[in-house]
């Protein structure tokens, strides 16, 4: 029996008195990915994002854990939920323009000392000051610097289009504004390079793209960590108490870790590995969240229809961005349908095996938008559901 049949019989079993659709995640595999994650880290800490994550319960779990320290998150209303329930260090990945949300922050201590949100312009430093609504408590404030890697006079760009900041000049400068403004506290420096921590390197069948891959990230790395050196020392010249120096995730925790300049990685996919994060040289982890979809029709030899499953990937739309279907192994989307909003159709020499009301297991291409689909994940230890634990989703909360 191959590891993921063992896997399968697992699952299957835990689940047995479940009606699919359900959602899992194996918690031997999560804290085994956890741990790989701090060994790659080499003892900087590590920031959850809570985006790949989005359950409050495994948030908790890995933060208890030797090496992981606070959370990345996506919008100022779930870093006031966060700050409430509880975490203490809570910084916003995006800048916000929720005015609500906004006062809420600068009138009560509790969030205040707890979030930091993200700036890149003092546009946005005006805005937060005409929403406090009277407010009075300081905003922490955190500078991003944009990542990627341009060429040829900036006709090549790889990276995201994020912060406008690229220069030690400008992101002092944003640094001296906000030094120079009541009510606001300068902390940290992120810089998130998803073109090298996002994009895998190794991807099947194609050698010439991947091995330009690994070109362009080499050389994105080392522009990078040169020029992050810089921007560093030109922020704390300016405020020589930041807090922290935020950089890289998943697929970069090694590479950023090893700059001396920055203080602690970013990290969250890794934990539940989804399947964009199966093409990477750099590390391999254990797939540790899934769903389960029943079958509930056997059209003919070879193909069974199970329920729903079409549960597409932000991004640029594409087959990378479905759902694959992973236990039984073998199975294949039937290429008129793909992954449907109500059936879906899978074509292979295991349909023959499967009987209605058996489960199909899939992987997701994103890790946390998986949340957004179900109110519970089911926590399996061994052969056993040990735990049945609210998603965002399920505690009424839906932040984007």
């Amino acid at each position: 029996m191959t590891a993921r049949a063992a896997d399968r019989t697992r699952y299957n079993r835990a689940t047995a008195h479940l009606d699919a659709p359900i959602a899992v995640v194996d918690l031997e595999a999560f804290d085994a990915n956890a741990d790989d994650l701090v060994r790659r880290a080499a003892g900087k800490p590590i920031r959850v994002a809570s985006k790949s994550v989005r359950c409050r319960a495994l948030l908790e779990r890995v933060l208890a854990r030797p090496g992981f320290a606070g959370i990345m998150s996506f919008t100022l209303a779930e870093s006031l939920w966060l700050a409430r329930a509880g975490f203490d260090d809570v910084l916003l990945a995006y800048p916000t323009a929720d005015r609500a949300a906004l006062a809420e922050l600068a009138d009560d201590p509790k969030p205040a000392a707890a979030v930091t949100v993200m700036v890149d312009d003092v546009a946005q430093l005006e805005l937060i000051d005409a929403a406090r609504a009277g407010g009075r408590e300081e905003i922490r404030v955190c500078l991003e610097l944009d990542t990627s890697l341009r060429l040829l006079g900036g006709r090549f760009r790889a990276g995201a289009l994020r912060s406008p900041l690229r220069s030690p000049a400008q992101l002092a400068d944003l640094a001296r504004s906000v030094a120079r403004r009541p009510g606001f506290r300068l902390v940290g420096l992120m810089a998130y390079e998803g073109h090298i921590a996002g994009v895998g390197d190794s991807l099947a069948g194609r050698p010439l793209r991947s091995r330009a891959i690994r070109l362009m990230q080499a050389a994105a790395r080392r522009e990078l960590a040169a020029r992050r050196a810089e921007v560093v020392r030109a922020v704390r010249a300016v405020a020589p108490d930041l807090e922290f120096v935020n950089g890289g995730g998943t697929g970069s925790v090694q590479h950023t870790a090893a700059e001396r300049a920055v203080t602690e990685v970013a990290a969250g996919s890794g934990l539940y590995v989804p399947r964009l994060f199966d093409n990477y040289t750099s590390f391999t982890a254990r797939p540790a969240a899934l769903f389960a979809q029943p079958v509930v029709r056997r059209p003919g030899v070879g193909v069974v229809t199970v329920l729903g499953g079409g549960y597409p990937a932000s991004g640029p739309a594409g087959p990378d961005r479905l759902p694959v279907p992973y236990l039984p192994e073998g199975l294949r989307y039937d290429p008129q349908e793909e992954a449907g909003e109500v059936q879906t159709p899978l074509l292979g020499a295991p349909a023959d095996d499967l009987l209605i009301g058996d489960k199909v297991w899939f992987r997701h291409a994103k890790a946390g938008e998986l949340c957004e689909r179900f109110d519970e994940l089911q926590l399996i230890e061994g052969d056993r559901v040990t735990a049945t634990v609210p998603t965002y989703r399920g505690e009424g909360r839906t932040f984007l």
